[in-house]
């Protein structure tokens, strides 16, 4: 039997990738459509054939086929990753909320890995590690073309063990070494509490598989038959997302009917539209949604459908402009594309992509006195529209829509400690009070 040159069967897979991927779309005039398609596949694999036959060194196929796999998608925009299958797995321990390490959001930004927020009572968070500051090297290692699912194998690791982030934050004069000792990070996507006895309190931190099924527990044991809540606030400042599907189901539990959220892609199985359902158990309380400009993607969407449904008001400041969809594609070998796949819209239709969600109130945050290292105070707050390559934003019929759209002045309160919450109570208070005068 005669051998196939590698070159010929690197092609044959390549072709069949590319044929599989582009079969999503269901056009079968799509290779018609890009004459250069082949000429570009046969320069690619002839690329390939002389790095390795040529090269100074030996090298590993299987890694060079990954970079370039990694370099086509990087290409995207700033959420699409390919992983490889342990980086595949530390995403899938991510969203179970479980997972030793140090406790940040990162992104890509400008090219420089950039925390987005530490998560609160982790060791990143108690280290006073802030959103904007830049990691510079891992133990010593530069993080320049770092990708993220990368950068978080480094940060990971067993309880207990060390990692030396070299941070640079805005006006410090040079880097800063800062040793952090990894633990067992359990994100609790549920806080609740009662304030002043009548007034309900949630803060969702992340969502995860099973933030509504909790949700619905604080709620019950907060709304108690022999003293009911006179109204509700659900902090979602800070609140990076997660994932879709909790989102929705966190929105249903306090919507009777109406649309949740749409989505709207290149391909037509991304066209969907959810709607809420009537279990006959919402809360029926006035609500406060508070939100800031680190509120971003699945936290966008419950504060959209809130908002759009006329079911809560919104207050505090823009947020952080995430409205595209990510797919996780498992492939044959164990590894994964995480690939935006569409945009989605609130009820009313809206894009927010790379602009937000505008408060009904706009209350900014004002850092205390006694409060000189919040988290929740920023001069120079990141959000989807500072993200190189980030998706544009556009309208369901497919017109585009103007970034700067929406952008607020600044405002300062002397109120001490949580200026937000506080104007959320005290609104609340003000709605049950209103609503016994005009009785």
């Amino acid at each position: 039997m005669k051998k196939i040159s590698i070159k010929v069967c690197l092609l044959a897979v390549i072709c069949i990738g590319s044929f599989i991927l582009l079969g999503l779309r269901n056009d079968d005039n799509v290779f018609a459509k890009d004459k250069n398609f082949y000429k570009d596949i046969k320069t690619f694999s002839e690329v390939l054939d002389m790095v390795r036959k040529n090269y100074v060194d030996e090298v590993d196929t299987t890694k060079l086929m990954q970079g370039a796999i990694n370099g086509m998608i990087r290409s995207l925009d700033p959420h699409s990753s390919f992983m490889t299958p342990d980086l595949y797995k530390e995403l899938e321990v991510e969203t179970q909320g479980h997972f030793g390490g140090i406790g940040i959001e990162i992104m890509i930004i400008k090219d420089v890995l950039t925390i987005v927020s530490p998560i609160e009572d982790t060791p990143a968070f108690n280290a006073g590690l802030k959103p904007g500051d830049y990691i510079l090297r891992i133990d010593g290692k530069p993080t320049k073309d770092i990708t993220i699912m990368e950068a978080v194998k480094q940060l990971r690791g067993p309880k207990d063990t060390k990692v030396t982030l070299t941070i640079l934050r805005k006006n410090m004069t040079a880097p800063k070494d800062i040793t952090l000792t990894r633990a067992i990070i359990q994100i609790k996507s549920i806080k609740y509490k009662k304030i002043e006895d009548d007034i309900g309190y949630i803060r969702i931190a992340a969502f995860q598989e099973k933030t509504a099924d909790d949700l619905r527990r604080a709620l019950k044991e907060m709304d108690e038959k022999n003293n009911p809540m006179k109204g509700l606030v659900i902090d979602l400042r800070n609140d990076p997302g997660g994932l879709l599907t909790q989102a929705i189901d966190v929105s249903d539990v306090f919507l009777k009917s109406g649309v949740i959220v749409s989505t709207r892609g290149r391909v037509k199985a991304m066209e969907t539209k959810s709607e809420a359902k009537n279990d006959n158990n919402e809360i029926n309380c006035p609500m406060i949604v508070l939100v800031n400009e680190g509120t971003a993607s699945a936290a966008e969407i419950v504060a959209g459908a809130l908002q759009d449904n006329d079911r809560a008001l919104i207050v505090g400041a823009q947020t952080f402009g995430k409205a595209s969809v990510q797919t996780i594609i498992p492939l044959e070998d164990g590894s994964a594309l995480k690939l935006t796949t569409a945009r989605y819209y609130t009820p009313n239709g809206r894009s927010i992509q790379a602009e937000g969600i505008t408060p009904d109130i706009i209350v900014p945050f004002v850092k205390s006195s006694e409060d000189t290292e919040s988290i929740m105070d920023k001069e120079d707050n990141l959000r989807e529209k500072d993200l190189q390559g980030h998706i544009k934003p556009q309208k369901e019929d497919g017109t585009k829509v103007d970034e700067n759209k929406g952008k607020q002045t600044k405002d300062s309160f002397g109120l001490n400690n949580d200026n937000q919450l506080k104007t959320a109570v005290n609104i609340l208070k003000s709605w049950n009070i209103m609503k016994k005068k005009l009785i």
